[in-house]
């Protein structure tokens, strides 16, 4: 009798069963497939330690829904394989396309060293690169028409999801579970694909309808808070975009998703700016050393409340609201004078949905060197954003509590008020005002009115 036709499916930011093609095919090209995680030891030193404990968690939600036949082996990606190939005649290795620089890197490695990998579906609604300018084939750089060009090109519906499928059980020496603990006193959100299915429901049932309105603001739970699932692939973003329709509710969360693969596809073509300024005339910008004041924002201790919750909240829960990011990332450049690198590494240490593009375009585009259509250079208020953004302070309440003795028209400006500084509040590191003023003379020096753009790379 013949051997039974094997395949693997290497799970890498594709954590899931539903709506998964890549393990689909690994199925339909097989008698029986070997679930694999490979544990990257650079990926691992170079990751938070919130992360990784919530990839630990998520890892095990998935081994369970394989009926604990997951395969989680440490080791070089090709050596690994390899041995996988040979012990059990191995015919293809089915994975999900990677797109940044080092899984495409990773990849091609794997490949180089004579392994075949069949590549079926993406993290992606519509994989970066697809969405080009229909007037000269090139890609788009700025959202709003990538937008319009990406709902043109359209994506396919969510993939079905296996009902049965025979895993190879393996053997103890393949049971390679990390233990990454939780940090002490952090509480992050729940991992795994049922955890993604089931708040998607609760958000779809009670916050979709309101995305629009409630979505800016801070202390409410207005988000779909996706975006740790997104990371890890729990969930596919298809499967987000399957049932909404187009009230200005649902269009909004739709265009959310859209950020995300814009930002994927901008990192695509320019693929060092990760790293690097996407208008590389803001490098000759004059900045500031990192210091005491750096180290103030790290700890939520820059005398600016609004700014201060977001960045305990980062600490404590990997997770930041969205409106926040941007301000307290305004606040690092603009208000500090620091590269947006210092900040775009001290989120990617914490924050728990961390994405590479996401998080370094994310930062470009509040620096203002990133892909932004607007003629002005932004600046954050810190104090308006809090009154606007939660106008009682109940946001700051949760999460500064030197100041949770204060109403709602004194939170936001502690200083003005006797009993401000009263329970231990620190001082305001600078002035917003001299400091906006500051930045915009900074801005004229570079004469950055009309930005470089950046090179693309060629197809």
């Amino acid at each position: 009798m013949s051997s039974p036709k094997t395949s693997i499916i290497w799970f890498r930011r594709d954590l899931r069963i539903n709506d998964h093609p890549a393990l689909l095919a690994a199925i339909e090209s097989s008698d029986q497939i070997i679930p694999l995680f490979i544990l990257d030891k650079q990926q691992i030193k170079d990751a938070g330690s919130k992360l990784l404990a919530y990839m630990g968690q998520s890892l095990r939600a998935l081994d369970e829904s394989l009926g604990n036949k997951l395969h989680i082996i440490e080791g070089d990606q090709v050596e690994v394989l390899s041995t996988l190939i040979k012990k059990y005649g191995v015919e293809q290795v089915h994975i999900s396309a990677e797109y940044e620089r080092y899984g495409a890197a990773r990849d091609a490695r794997v490949e180089a060293a004579g392994i075949t990998l069949v590549r079926t579906g993406s993290p992606y609604a519509v994989a970066p690169g697809r969405v080009l300018k229909p007037s000269d084939a090139t890609p788009y750089k700025v959202y709003t028409p990538f937008y319009k060009g990406w709902r043109t090109h359209g994506y396919r519906a969510p993939a079905i999801t296996p009902k049965k499928f025979n895993c190879v059980e393996p053997t103890s020496e393949y049971r390679a579970f990390p233990d990454f603990p939780m940090p002490n006193g952090v509480n992050v959100i729940q991992a795994g694909e049922a955890a993604a299915l089931k708040r998607f429901k609760e958000f779809t049932n009670k916050g979709l309808d309101s995305y629009d309105e409630n979505r800016n603001f801070a202390g409410m739970d207005g988000t779909s808070k996706m975006g740790s699932y997104l990371k890890f692939g729990e969930i596919h973003p298809r499967t987000l975009l399957a049932g909404l329709g187009e009230s200005k509710a649902h269009d909004t969360f739709r265009k959310e998703i859209a950020w995300r693969e814009f930002y994927a596809d901008v990192l695509f073509n320019n693929p060092m700016t990760d790293v690097e300024y996407y208008a590389p005339k803001f490098a000759q910008m004059r900045y500031d050393k990192p210091g005491a004041q750096f180290k103030a924002w790290c700890e939520g201790k820059t005398g600016y409340p609004f700014v201060d919750a977001a960045m305990r909240q980062l600490v404590v829960e990997g997770w930041m609201h969205n409106r926040t990011r941007m301000v307290v990332a305004s606040f690092l450049i603009k208000d500090l004078h620091l590269e947006w690198q210092l900040g775009e590494r001290f989120f990617a240490q914490h924050l728990v949905d961390y994405d590479v593009a996401s998080n370094a375009h994310g930062w470009q585009w509040t620096a203002g060197t990133g892909t932004d259509a607007s003629p002005y250079y932004r600046v954050f208020n810190p104090i308006e954003q809090g009154r606007r953004f939660d106008e009682n302070g109940d946001y700051i309440r949760k999460y500064v509590a030197e100041l949770a003795h204060l109403s709602a028209a004194e939170i936001h400006e502690p200083w003005l008020f006797l009993d401000g500084y009263s329970h231990g509040y620190p001082e305001r590191i600078v002035d917003h005002a001299l400091e906006r003023v500051e930045s915009l003379e900074r801005l004229k020096e570079i004469k950055a009115d009309k930005p470089e753009q950046p090179i693309v790379k060629k197809k």
